[in-house]
C-alpha cells in the first residue's frame, strides 16, 4: 500500500485489531497457566497456519505464484525468530503477568529504531537516538533495580521485545522488492512445523472445562491476524502505530479483572515514559517519510 484507501476505517480497524490480540494474550496467560507454553504455541500457530494457507488458495495468482520468493531463507529465519518470541512472551504472562510483560515489550519499537541503522543503512539521527535513550530509561524504572525486585523472569518479554523488533527489520527487508504475502505466509508455514516438531511431545489432554477457551483462542488467532490484513489493505503501517499502544491499554484490563493483577505506580510511569518515546520515535518516522 502507498497510500490510505480509508484511514478512518483503518484506524478503527487497527483497534478491532489490539484488542483481539490483548484477548488472544488473556487466553494465551490463561491456558499456559494450566497447559505447557510450547503446546498453547503450538494450537495458536495451527490456527494461524490454517488462515494463511486458506488466503493463498484463495489468492488469485494461485497459491505457488502467490507464495514465490526469492527471500525464503530470509523467512525461514523470520519464521524462527517469530515462533521464539511468541513462546518467550507467553511464558512470561505466566511468571510475571500480562501488564508488566506487555510494559516491558512496548520497548520493541524503539528497538527497531535502533537496530534499522546497521541492519537496513537508514540514517538514525539524533533526536530518534534520544527517543530510544529515554525508553530505556523507562524500561530502567520498570525493572527497578535499586528495589530489589529484578527478575530473571523480566527478561523473558524484553528478550522478546529484542526478537520482535529483529523480526520486523527484517520484514521491512524482504518486503522492499517484493509482494507482501509471502512475508505473511512463510513464517505462519515455518512456526507451525517448528512449534508441530518440538511442541507434540508436550501435547497433553484437555479437559471439557477447557475446550470453550481453546476453541475461543483459536478463533481469535485467526481473527487478530486477519484483522491486520484488512487494516494495511485500508491505511499505510506508518499512520496506524500509534493505536498500536493501546493493546497495552486492553491487556492492563484483562490483567486486572482477570487475572487479578496490580497496576502498580512504577509500572504506569515506566511504561508511560517507554510509549511516550516510542510515539515520538513514531513521529519522527512519519516527519522522515
Amino acid at each position: 500500500m502507498t497510500a490510505s484507501r480509508n484511514p478512518r476505517l483503518g484506524i478503527l480497524l487497527m483497534i478491532a485489531t489490539v484488542a483481539a490480540f490483548a484477548a488472544q494474550d488473556g487466553f494465551s496467560r490463561g491456558l499456559a497457566g494450566e497447559y505447557n507454553t510450547l503446546m498453547v504455541v503450538m494450537i495458536r500457530y495451527w490456527a494461524f497456519a490454517a488462515l494463511v494457507l486458506v488466503l493463498a488458495l484463495r489468492r488469485p495468482e494461485g497459491p505457488r505464484a502467490a507464495t514465490r520468493t526469492a527471500r525464503l531463507p530470509a523467512h525461514l529465519l523470520r519464521g524462527v525468530l517469530l515462533v521464539t518470541e511468541i513462546c518467550l512472551i507467553v511464558w512470561g504472562y505466566t511468571l510475571i503477568g500480562l501488564i508488566e510483560s506487555h510494559a516491558l515489550f512496548a520497548v520493541c519499537p524503539l528497538l527497531v529504531v535502533a537496530l534499522s541503522g546497521p541492519l537496513l543503512g537508514e540514517r538514525i539521527g539524533p533526536a530518534r537516538w534520544l527517543a530510544v535513550a529515554a525508553g530505556m530509561v523507562g524500561v530502567v524504572v520498570l525493572l527497578r533495580p535499586g528495589a530489589g525486585v529484578v527478575s530473571w523472569a523480566a527478561l523473558l518479554p524484553l528478550t522478546s521485545a529484542l526478537l520482535f523488533a529483529l523480526f520486523s527489520v527484517l520484514t521491512r527487508l524482504t518486503c522492499r522488492d517484493e509482494p507482501t504475502f509471502p512475508a505473511f505466509f512463510w513464517p505462519a508455514v515455518t512456526g507451525a512445523a517448528l512449534m508441530t516438531a518440538i511442541g507434540l511431545p508436550s501435547l497433553e489432554p484437555v479437559a471439557a472445562a477447557d475446550l470453550p477457551a481453546l476453541s475461543a483462542y483459536c478463533a481469535i488467532a485467526i481473527l487478530s491476524n486477519w484483522l491486520i490484513l484488512k487494516t494495511y489493505e485500508q491505511i499505510e503501517a506508518a499512520r496506524v502505530q500509534p493505536f498500536a499502544y493501546l493493546q497495552i491499554v486492553f491487556v492492563t484490563g484483562i490483567g486486572i479483572t482477570v487475572f487479578d493483577e496490580v497496576l502498580t505506580l512504577p509500572i504506569a510511569i515506566g511504561a508511560g515514559i517507554v510509549i511516550a518515546a516510542g510515539l515520538f520515535a513514531l513521529s519522527l518516522e512519519r516527519a522522515r517519510s
